[in-house]
């Protein structure tokens, strides 16, 4: 169940560029589909046999139509250059598939889960999804293509399923997928569908005549071209900007966001005697090493390192005559987080003075891309604040709202600068809040309708699903104590990867190491209830506040200048602390249910809702989710403590140790 999630996460982000910036969109349809597999649980027919079948459809009407953009006016289009379909109607059937895939899987899991206690179902469940995501890792790792994630899947599903027609549905998952992973041009990162088209043959670009052009695509979206020095000279001149303004020996040159090799081309050709090269992702990175034309990577002067920017800063021991944060735009979010892009963290104004740090006496830094005006104003301001000076600001072409820049600060912001920035007041990204994309702190209207639907088509699949909603709403209200503990325990996962990113780095080895740490976390607290007698709730709760308080005092920024092996215990110790005292207070509870099926889908819909707080994230910073988490754990306190009370005040029935 797991496993399909993940891979469905990764590979509709791939497909539809609406969902590459809206990934808990579908994190969020599969916990509805869990939740109403669930709920139906005592009802027939059994769904999982349609399970195969769900999953081709879904399979079928995301190939046949994905959604591409055009770089120069931002519009879209579908497959064959046909007009794409509307979004709202991409999203909806997305979402009601995406829904129909894991109810029907859900409904098989809980049709096992009732043969079991609470607490022992619930653990198979976890060690299931702990297996779940080291495969999906491992295929991460790999760099499989989609037909490996569908052949595990459908292997599984026919396991389960075994000779029903429907299986037959499997063979058409299969080969869709592996029709789409025969595209020769088409590589799988762990981040990106990766899609490069490589011309040897002369041709116009620009209005002057090249050849041997590398042309990059992630998820859709045309990305990245490689282009040998002297059409780079002719074209797209910004590159050479920043070395007009350093009179110093390049001694040591840091390229962030070195992608295709471009940008290490220009540093070599400027004379850089050595040249670290970071690429957070190792496709494009291959990618320019075997195609691009002045083969930068093929040079004993540079060494490529494939990591997160911020991550190699902070962990750098060298410094630099000059570091470029090159082109570092992510056309992806992090799996699972509202809005964090994989280079967030780069633009703080923490980052910059890490940057500051690395610089040589007399060093000098510089950022390059196509801002819009308030971002650009946005980086200025924080280049301001950090080197104590305004940076030089020059200007280049246009692309539709965005124009060409290049911003030099440190000591070459004062050699030859003929246009500095002139101060405007806007707010800096910061650790806390990485959102510089954001002009003003509020959930942008398409997260917040989208949101608004998704609740609503939730409230209403939940009454359809329950087959006598007023029955089933009212034996879910025993549980409104187990849906605060889903929305709290999600924030609480959604705050520990942004931390961990933030740490270690903004990449998916982390990310995955995030999740099954919680998982862990959350199986040792199973077996601590399993095996030690636990206080009572109130006790529980109180150790709960007193980690959440801890995890609040600590500002994660003081961690960073811990070196690794401190740091990494120091942030295991303040993540997985609430975690695992508040699955402690989950399994006490969860042990005692009277429908452990109805139970489990109640604390899932509930972890919906955690979802859509999310998103508060925008307006609030990642450090205020901790107090939401707060609330919510006291709301599901005063519940359960108000069910206890109903419950002491029943008929005298089997005794249960609260």
């Amino acid at each position: 169940m797991l496993f399909v999630e993940l891979a469905l996460i990764r590979w509709t982000a791939a497909n539809d560029i609406h969902l590459a910036y809206l990934t808990n969109f579908v994190l969020l349809a599969s916990f509805l589909g869990i939740g109403v597999g669930f709920l139906r649980s005592t009802r027939g027919p059994d769904l999982l046999p349609w399970a195969p079948v769900a999953l081709a459809v879904l399979v079928g009407f995301v190939l046949l139509f994905p959604v591409y953009v055009r770089l120069d006016d931002g519009s879209t289009y579908g497959a064959f250059g046909w007009p794409a379909l509307p979004r709202w109607v991409g999203l909806s059937t997305i979402f009601l598939l995406t829904v129909s895939v894991l109810a029907a899987i859900a409904h098989g899991v809980a049709r096992v889960f009732v043969r079991f206690q609470p607490l022992d179902a619930y653990r198979l469940d976890i060690l299931g999804s702990i297996a779940g995501i080291a495969v999906f890792s491992a295929l991460s790792f790999l760099e499989a293509p989609p037909i490996a994630w569908g052949a595990i899947a459908s292997a599984l599903l026919l396991v389960l399923v075994g000779r029903r027609p429907q299986a037959l549905a499997l063979v058409a998952v299969v080969a869709l997928l592996a029709i789409e992973s025969s595209h020769g041009n088409d590589h799988w990162s762990p981040y990106y569908k990766v899609t490069a088209a490589y011309d040897g043959a002369p041709h116009r670009v620009g209005g002057v005549v090249t050849s041997d052009t590398l042309s990059i695509s992630a998820n859709n979206i045309p990305h990245q071209t490689a282009y040998p020095l002297a059409t780079l000279a002719k074209i797209e001149r910004f590159y050479f900007f920043p070395y007009r303004h350093v009179t110093r020996p390049l001694d040591d040159v840091l390229v962030v966001g070195a992608g295709n090799g471009n940008d290490v081309a220009v540093a070599l050709a400027e004379g850089a005697r050595h040249v670290d090269a970071v690429e957070i992702d190792p496709e494009i990175q291959a990618l320019g090493r075997m195609f691009h034309p002045n083969r930068p990577y093929q040079d004993p002067r540079v060494s490529a390192h494939i990591d997160d920017g911020r991550a190699f800063i902070e962990q750098a021991k060298h410094h630099y005559d000059l570091i470029l944060f090159a082109l570092p735009d992510s056309l992806t979010l992090l799996a699972g987080q509202g809005a964090l892009r994989l280079e967030n963290f780069l633009f703080t104004k923490e980052s910059m003075e890490s940057v500051k740090r690395r610089l040589k006496p007399g060093g000098t830094f510089a950022m390059y891309n196509y801002y819009e005006p308030f971002l650009l104003n946005r980086y200025a301001g924080t280049l301001d604040d950090v080197f104590g000076h305004a940076p030089c600001v020059e200007l280049g072409d246009s692309l539709a709202s965005r124009r060409q820049a290049v911003l030099t600060a440190g000591a070459g912001a004062t050699v030859d600068c003929k246009t500095r920035w002139q101060p405007v007041k806007v707010s800096e990204p910061t650790d806390d809040y990485p959102f510089p994309y954001l002009q003003h702190r509020s959930i942008p209207a398409f997260y917040w309708h989208t949101l608004l639907l998704m609740l609503g088509a939730s409230l209403l699949l939940v009454g359809a699903a329950a087959g006598k909603p007023v029955r089933v709403f009212g034996s879910m209200r025993s549980y409104i104590d187990l849906a605060c503990m889903g929305a709290a325990f999600l924030l609480l996962e959604t705050k520990n990867v942004v931390q961990f990113a933030l740490l270690f780095g903004t990449t998916w080895f982390v990310n995955s190491l995030v999740f099954t740490g919680v998982l862990i976390s959350v199986w040792l607290a199973v077996e601590t209830a399993r095996h030690v007698r636990l206080p009572r709730m109130p006790v529980l709760y109180l150790a709960l506040l007193a980690a959440l308080v801890v995890a609040w005092a600590v500002p994660q920024e003081s961690l960073l200048s811990l070196s690794p092996v401190p740091r990494f215990f120091a942030a295991v110790a303040l993540a997985f602390a609430p975690i695992y005292v508040a699955n402690l207070v989950f399994a006490k509870r969860f042990a005692a249910v009277g429908s452990s099926t109805v139970a489990f889908a109640t604390n899932l819909l509930g972890a919906i809702a955690g979802g859509l707080l999310e998103y508060l994230s925008l307006v609030t910073g990642y450090r205020f989710l901790l107090v939401v988490v707060a609330v919510l754990y006291g709301l599901a306190f005063l519940s359960y403590r108000i069910v206890d009370r109903g419950a002491a005040a029943a008929p005298a029935g089997p005794q249960v140790d609260r």
